[in-house]
C-alpha cells in the first residue's frame, strides 16, 4: 500500500464519518448539554424564579378555560348589567374591559398589511403584499380565526389574561389621530396603541391606570417593534410578580402547492440567549420544555416565510410544541405554541420591548439583523463545507443574476456550469485514473485466472495490488473526486426546496421551480405508494440521465466494479430509488441534478478525445521498469522490522 492508497482509504472513511455526523439522532441532545454547561450561572438565577412560573402557568389555564364563558365579546349578552358583578369578582379592576367588540384597525406599508385588533390588543391579520399563495390568493401569515396572542398575570389573586379584554385605540402621532387605516412608506415610520384602561366603578374607567401597547412600523421593514408598558399598576397587579406570561399559538395554513413538502419544511426555531439556534422537529410532532433556560427569539417557521418574535433582553424557561391535527383540512399545516416568561417587577414601571418578524426566509433579508435569523433556512449548517458553498457560490450567484431579471432556469445552469469548470480538473484525474484501469484489465483477468479459488481471494488481491504499484496506478484515485463532490451534491439537496428564489419561477413546462412539475397526474384519484399521484418530467429526466451516467462509469471503471457485482447492482438502484423521493421534491434540485450529469457527459467525450489510451500504455509500462519507491510508511515498517531483528518485506 502506497502513500496515494492510504489517502484514498482514508478519505472513504472519512466519508462514512461524515454520513454518521449529518445523521445521527444525538446532535441536539449535545448542543443543548454543551449550553447547558455554558450557562451555568443563568440557570442558578432561573431557578430561584421556577416555581412563581410554574404556579403563574397553571393558574393562568385553570382561569382561561373557566373564562370562556364568563367573557362578553361583541355586547350579545340580554343584560351586561346583570353580568358586571360575576365579571368583578372574577376579574376584579379589569371586569369592564370584558365588555365590548372587537373592531380592528389597519397599517400598511411597503411589504406587508397588518390589522391590530381591540380584542386583545394584539395583531390579528398579517399579509405579505410582494407574494401569492401557491393558487394566487393573497398570502396571509397569520389571521385571527387561527391565532392567540396575549399576556397573562396576578392581579388580587386572579389571572388576568390580555387576551380576552377589549383595548381602546389611540394615536401618538397626532397627524393620525382617529384614522382607522395607516399607512406608511419609504424611511418615514409611524406609532400606533391600544390601551386597556381599568375600572374606576361598575361602569366606569380610570384614565390614569392602564396597560399600553406601542407598535412602530417603518415604511420599507419586515420587522416591526412592539412595546408594553404598565402604567400605575404597581397598586393592580400582585407585588410578588416577576415574570409575565406571554402565550403564542398560531394554526399554520398552507401556501405552497405541495402541502407536504410545505409541512416537512415546516417547524419551530428559537435561539438561546447568547448561543446556537435550535429547532424542534420539523417531522414529527414535538413539545419541549427548557427548564431553566433563556432564549433571544421565537420563529414560527415556513417554507418560505416566517413570522418571529425577538426579546430585546430575553424570554426565559420557554415551553414550545408543535402538533399536526389530523382533521385540520386541505389548507392546514400543523399547529405551533409558545409559552414564555418575561422577567418584570411592577414597581418597576419599566417598559417591555420587543420586535416582531413578518416576511420572507431570504438570507441576506435575514442576516442584515444579526440574530442568526439566518439560520433557520436549511443551509447545510451541520458540515461547515455544505453551509459555505451555499453562502459563498450559490447565493451569490442567485443574488447577483437574479438582480438582472434572468430566468432562474437560466441561472440554474449558469450555476451549474460554474462548479462544473471548478471540479473540471478533478474530473480529469477521474478519468485519467480510469483509463489507466481499463489498459490494466487483460493483466488484472489473468490474475483472475491464476488465483480462481475463493481462498486465494487474498493472494490474488495482493498481486492486483502490486501490479498496480509498479505500473502507478492508484485504484482509489475515482474515489477521491466523489468525496470531493459529495458536499456540492448534499448542499443542493438542503438549498434548492427552501430557495425563496426558486418560489413560483417558472422553466419550460415547470410552473415552480420551488416545488414538482407535474407533466401528468393519475386519474380518479390514484396514487402509487412512495411515488405519488402525479409524474414530474424532471425527475424522470433526471433518473434516466443518473442511470446512463452509472453505465459510463462502470465502462469507466472496468475490471474494478467486475470484482463486486453486488455493488454494481447498487449503483444502478440507486437512481431508480431517488425517482420515488424527487417526484414531489423540488423540480429546480432535479433540473440542476440533470444538467450536471448532461455536462459530465460533455467532459467524459472532451476528455476522451484528449486522452491516448495507447501511449497511456506504453507510459504505464515505462513505469513498471523503474524501481518501486518504497512509502514512507512503509520505510518506517522494515525499519521498526529491523530493530527488532526480524527480516523486512520486500
Amino acid at each position: 500500500m502506497n502513500k496515494n492508497t492510504i489517502t484514498g482509504m482514508v478519505l472513504i472513511f472519512g466519508l462514512f464519518l461524515l454520513f454518521s455526523y449529518l445523521t445521527k439522532p444525538s446532535d441536539e441532545q449535545l448542543r443543548q448539554q454543551k449550553h447547558k454547561a455554558d450557562s451555568v450561572n443563568l440557570v442558578n438565577q432561573a431557578r430561584r424564579d421556577s416555581d412563581i412560573r410554574e404556579q403563574t402557568r397553571q393558574k393562568a389555564i385553570q382561569v382561561a378555560r373557566k373564562s370562556e364563558n364568563g367573557v362578553v365579546a361583541d355586547g350579545k349578552l340580554d343584560s351586561i348589567s346583570a353580568k358586571r358583578s360575576s365579571l368583578k369578582d372574577e376579574l376584579g379592576v379589569f371586569a369592564n374591559g370584558a365588555i365590548g367588540k372587537d373592531t380592528s384597525f389597519s397599517i400598511e406599508n411597503d411589504v406587508f398589511r397588518i390589522k391590530i385588533a381591540s380584542l386583545g390588543g394584539k395583531i390579528s391579520y398579517v399579509e405579505l403584499k410582494d407574494y401569492l399563495t401557491w393558487d394566487k390568493r393573497p398570502l396571509v401569515l397569520m389571521d385571527k380565526d387561527s391565532l392567540q396572542f396575549g399576556m397573562s398575570f396576578f392581579s388580587n389573586n386572579r389571572i388576568i389574561s390580555t387576551n380576552r379584554l377589549y383595548f381602546q385605540p389611540f394615536w401618538p402621532d397626532q397627524k393620525n389621530s382617529g384614522q382607522p387605516q395607516l399607512k406608511v412608506t419609504g424611511k418615514d415610520s409611524l406609532h400606533f396603541g391600544m390601551r386597556l384602561y381599568m375600572s374606576a366603578t361598575d361602569s366606569t374607567i380610570d384614565h390614569t391606570k392602564y396597560i399600553e401597547y406601542i407598535y412602530t412600523v417603518k415604511g420599507n421593514e419586515n420587522m416591526l417593534r412592539y412595546s408594553v408598558k404598565f402604567v400605575n399598576m404597581a397598586d393592580v397587579m400582585d407585588p410578588s410578580t416577576k415574570y409575565l406570561v406571554l402565550n403564542w399559538k398560531d394554526n399554520l395554513n398552507r401556501l405552497e402547492k405541495s402541502v407536504k413538502m410545505e409541512r416537512m419544511s415546516s417547524g419551530l426555531f428559537y435561539k438561546y440567549a447568547e448561543d446556537k439556534v435550535d429547532n424542534l422537529s420539523e417531522t414529527k410532532d414535538e413539545e419541549k420544555i427548557l427548564k431553566n433556560e433563556r432564549i433571544k427569539w421565537i420563529s414560527f417557521k415556513q417554507q418560505f416565510f416566517s413570522s418571529t418574535i425577538i426579546a430585546d433582553d430575553f424570554f426565559s424557561e420557554p415551553r414550545l410544541g408543535t402538533a399536526t391535527a389530523l382533521t385540520g383540512g386541505t389548507n392546514y399545516l400543523k399547529s405551533m405554541t409558545a409559552e414564555v416568561g418575561i422577567p418584570f417587577v411592577p414597581k418597576d414601571g419599566k417598559s417591555i420591548s420587543m420586535s416582531m418578524y413578518f416576511g420572507p426566509n431570504k438570507y441576506y433579508g435575514l442576516k442584515q439583523y444579526k440574530q442568526d435569523l439566518e439560520k433557520q433556512i436549511p443551509l447545510g449548517w451541520g458540515f461547515f463545507l455544505m453551509a459555505w458553498i451555499n453562502i459563498y457560490a450559490v447565493i451569490p450567484v442567485f443574488t447577483l443574476f437574479g438582480s438582472f431579471g434572468w430566468n432562474y432556469g437560466i441561472i440554474i445552469l449558469i450555476l451549474t456550469i460554474i462548479l462544473k469548470t471548478v471540479l473540471f480538473p478533478i474530473a480529469y484525474k477521474t478519468y485519467k485514473s480510469s483509463a489507466k484501469m481499463r489498459v490494466l484489465k487483460p493483466e488484472i483477468d489473468e490474475l483472475g485466472k491464476k488465483y480462481p479459488k475463493k481462498e486465494d481471494a487474498m493472494k490474488k488481491q495482493s498481486a492486483t495490488m502490486e501490479l498496480y504499484k509498479k505500473a502507478g496506478v492508484n485504484p482509489m484515485a475515482g474515489c477521491i473526486p466523489l468525496l470531493l463532490q459529495m458536499p456540492i451534491l448534499i448542499a443542493m439537496f438542503r438549498f434548492f426546496p427552501s430557495s425563496i428564489e426558486l418560489r413560483q419561477q417558472s422553466f419550460l413546462w415547470a410552473t415552480d421551480l420551488s416545488s414538482y412539475d407535474s407533466i401528468w397526474t393519475f386519474p380518479n384519484g390514484i396514487s402509487i405508494p412512495f411515488y405519488g399521484d402525479h409524474v414530474s418530467l424532471f425527475a424522470l429526466l433526471m433518473t434516466i440521465s443518473s442511470v446512463i451516467y452509472t453505465r459510463i462509469n462502470d465502462q469507466m471503471m472496468g475490471s474494478q466494479q467486475s470484482q463486486m457485482p453486488g455493488m454494481k447492482t447498487m449503483m444502478y438502484m440507486m437512481p431508480v430509488m431517488f425517482l420515488f423521493w424527487f417526484n414531489d421534491y423540488s423540480s429546480g434540485l432535479s433540473y440542476y441534478y440533470l444538467l450536471a450529469n448532461l455536462l459530465t457527459f460533455a467532459q467524459i467525450y472532451i476528455i476522451r478525445a484528449t486522452i491516448d489510451e495507447k501511449k497511456l500504455h506504453l507510459q504505464i509500462e515505462a513505469n513498471r521498469k523503474k524501481p518501486v519507491k518504497k512509502s514512507g510508511f512503509q520505510k518506517r515498517l522494515e525499519d521498526m522490522a529491523k530493530q527488532r531483528g526480524l527480516p523486512a518485506k520486500k
